[in-house]
């Protein structure tokens, strides 16, 4: 049985009144690693920003499910519980430049409600070692190249075992060879079960690695492969 981790129903998307996505309609079932392409700024970061609750649904502007969790009726006090369930992953890393990758972490441990300390630490030891940075704890974000940062950021959004990640244009600072290193780390997720959705422009990546592909045009969702 198909098993949804996203439903949304003839949603309409708006930023400050203005219509940026028009009827949207996406089912995407525990599993899945999904492109989402089209131009910059046609509205990919803006469908993102629903799914993480950044972006306010307007009344009567359709319906949204994620999770299990109604994006329409979801309370303020409730956001950082439904963030919980995910990782998000942005195009410029959104490291802390002052603290080491460690403290990085921790921030994030400690701001998710984690409290034992050997508990952080082994967390910290996982999630490094499945991104292959194992030895760079101690360093700080300005030591580290790009690929390597957005290693990082990945490791970052797998610490709270998130059942769906979001990649925001996750290639987009990073040369063509990192790019494929990078989207071969979330391939690898994947393949232990996350389900993925990748919003991009770089259609290279999607030839090297491809998948379920939803293309953004003219305010609207249509989709274009269905491939494994």
């Amino acid at each position: 049985m198909p098993n949804p981790v996203v439903h949304l129903e003839n949603l309409n998307i708006l930023q400050k009144d203005k219509v940026i996505l028009s009827n949207v309609n996406l089912l995407i079932n525990k599993g899945e690693f999904v492109y989402l392409i089209g131009k910059t700024g046609i509205g990919k970061s803006s469908l993102l920003r629903i799914l993480y609750a950044d972006l306010k649904i307007k009344k009567d502007e359709g319906g949204a499910h994620i999770l299990g969790i109604d994006l329409n009726k979801i309370k303020e006090k409730r956001i950082p519980y439904l963030r919980r369930k995910l990782g998000v992953i942005f195009q410029d890393f959104k490291l802390l430049s002052d603290r080491s990758i460690e403290k990085n972490l921790i921030f994030v441990l400690k701001a998710t409600d984690w409290k034992d300390s050997s508990e952080i630490k082994t967390r910290i030891e996982e999630v490094l070692n499945m991104v292959k940075l194992e030895d760079v704890k101690n360093k700080f974000p300005h030591e580290l190249s790009g690929g390597e940062q957005q290693r990082i950021a990945i490791a970052r959004a797998l610490l709270n075992k998130p059942e769906l990640i979001l990649a925001d244009e996750p290639t987009g600072n990073l040369d063509p060879a990192t790019s494929i290193e990078i989207m071969q780390v979330l391939k690898d997720i994947h393949d232990s079960g996350t389900t993925i959705i990748v919003a991009t422009h770089d259609y290279e990546i999607i030839s090297k690695f491809p998948a379920k592909t939803i293309r953004i045009e003219k305010k609207r969702l249509f989709e274009l492969s269905k491939k494994k």
